[in-house]
C-alpha cells in the first residue's frame, strides 16, 4: 500500500531539488557533531557525558562552535520541512497529508519514546533506575515519562504539530499565487522579527528551559523558518533568487554577526557577565540577534554553496540522503556505544568529539542502509 501510493505521489509531485536533499544530509552530519560535542564539552545535555579538564581555549571553542551550529541547523531542518509541505498538502489534500505525517513523524518518534529510548537509557546510559527494565518500562509509562523521552525526535514531534496547524487552515488548502522573493527591507525585517520574537519568549523561557524535551525559547525562529520554507515554496523562491544574491546576503548577515559573536565572548569570558540565556539582560538581546543573524545567514549560504556547487543526486549523495532520516532516529544509542569504546582513548575533548563523530557517522549509515531501512514494516517509516 505504501509503495504504491508513494509511486503515484512521486508521478505527480515537482522535481525534486538536490541540493536541498543534501543540505538535509549534511545538517543530519552535523546533528551527530553536535551530540559528539555534547559528550565531551562542559555545555549541553546528553545521556552519556565524559566532562574532563579542559582549558580556556577548548572551551571557548566548543562554547562557539555548539552554539554557532545551534543557532541554524534545526531551524534549517524546519524550513526544508516547510518547502515540502506546501506542495505536499496541495498534491494531497488535509486528511491525507495529515494521516502521511502522522506515519511519517508520529510513528518513528513514537518508536523512540516507547523502545529506542527506554533501551538506550536502561542498558546504555544507566540513567534509569533498578528494578530490571520491563518494572521500569511500565513506571516509564505510567508516570508520563515517555512524553518526554522523545530525544533527538522532539524534531519530528514539532513537526508534527506544526504540519497538523499548517493543514487545518483553510487558505492553505489551494495553492497560494507566486509572490515575489524577498528583498533585502524583507529580510531584514524578518531577522528582526526573529531576533525580538527570541528574546521576548526568553524573558519569560529562558533558552534552558525545557517543556516535553523541547526548548521554548527556541521556537520563534523554528516557527518562522517553518513558515519561510512554505512562501518559498508556494513562490518558488529556491528557483528565482538568483545564487549571486543570496551568496551576498548571506555573507552580509554572517558578517555582521560577528561583531556580536565577540561582544559576547568578551562580556562572557572576561567580565564574567550573565544573562545570555535569558531574562531582560543585555547578553540575552544580543544573543537573540546574533542566533537570527546566523540562522538566516546560513540558510542563504549553504543554498546558494550547495545550488552551485552540490545541486545533484550521484550514488554517494542518493545514498547519504536515503538513509539520513534513519540515521537521525537510531543514532543516539550508537553515539553512546562508540563513545564508551572509546573511554580509554588518551586524547583532548576537541579530538575525542571529531573522532566520535567520524566513527558514528560510518557506523549508523551502515547500520541503517542494511539494517533498519530492511526491517518490514519499519522500512515502511525510514
Amino acid at each position: 500500500m505504501f509503495a504504491g501510493t508513494r509511486d503515484a505521489d512521486r508521478r505527480t509531485a515537482a522535481p525534486r531539488l538536490a541540493y536541498i536533499d543534501n543540505i538535509r544530509w549534511t545538517i543530519i552530519l552535523l546533528v551527530l557533531s553536535m551530540h559528539a560535542s555534547d559528550t565531551y564539552s562542559p555545555f549541553g545535555n546528553w545521556y552519556y557525558t565524559e566532562r574532563a579538564a579542559a582549558g580556556t581555549g577548548t572551551i571557548v571553542t566548543f562554547a562557539i562552535y555548539q552554539s554557532f551550529l545551534q543557532a541554524f541547523f534545526m531551524a534549517l531542518l524546519f524550513f526544508i520541512a516547510g518547502v515540502f509541505a506546501a506542495p505536499s498538502l496541495t498534491r494531497k489534500g488535509p486528511a491525507r497529508f495529515a494521516k502521511d505525517r502522522f506515519i511519517r513523524l508520529g510513528l518513528p518518534t513514537l518508536l523512540y519514546m516507547l523502545v529506542i529510548g527506554p533501551l538506550t537509557q536502561y542498558y546504555l546510559s544507566h540513567s534509569w533506575g533498578s528494578g530490571g527494565f520491563f518494572h521500569q518500562w511500565l513506571l516509564h509509562l505510567t508516570d508520563g515519562e515517555w512524553l518526554s523521552n522523545s530525544g533527538p525526535m522532539w524534531f519530528c514531534f514539532a513537526l508534527l504539530i506544526f504540519s497538523l496547524i499548517y493543514a487545518a487552515l483553510p487558505a492553505r488548502k489551494t495553492p497560494a499565487p507566486e509572490a515575489h522573493p524577498p528583498g533585502a527591507l524583507a529580510i531584514l525585517a524578518f531577522i528582526a522579527i526573529m531576533a525580538a520574537a527570541t528574546f521576548a519568549v526568553r524573558i519569560v523561557l529562558p533558552e534552558s528551559v525545557s517543556l516535553l524535551n523541547m526548548h521554548p525559547g527556541d521556537f520563534p525562529s523554528y516557527i518562522l523558518m517553518f513558515g519561510a520554507g512554505i512562501l518559498a515554496s508556494q513562490g518558488r523562491w529556491l528557483e528565482r533568487i538568483p545564487t549571486a544574491r543570496a551568496r551576498i546576503w548571506g555573507i552580509s548577515a554572517l558578517a555582521a554577526s560577528l561583531p556580536l559573536l565577540a561582544a559576547l565572548i568578551i562580556r562572557h569570558f572576561i567580565y564574567r557577565t550573565a544573562g545570555s540565556d535569558g531574562g531582560l539582560a543585555v547578553d540575552s538581546a544580543l544573543r537573540c540577534l546574533w542566533e537570527a543573524l546566523v540562522c538566516v545567514g546560513m540558510a542563504f549560504g549553504l543554498v546558494a554553496l550547495y545550488r552551485a556547487a552540490f545541486n545533484r543526486r550521484g550514488k554517494l549523495a542518493g545514498f547519504l540522503s536515503d538513509n539520513a532520516f534513519a540515521v537521525y532516529v537510531f543514532h543516539p544509542p550508537v553515539i553512546i556505544a562508540l563513545a564508551m569504546a572509546q573511554h580509554g582513548f588518551a586524547a583532548p575533548p576537541l579530538i575525542k568529539a571529531a573522532t566520535l563523530t567520524l566513527a558514528t557517522a560510518f557506523a549508523t549509515f551502515a547500520l541503517a542502509a542494511l539494517v533498519f531501512r530492511r526491517i518490514p514494516y519499519l522500512r515502511n517509516i525510514l
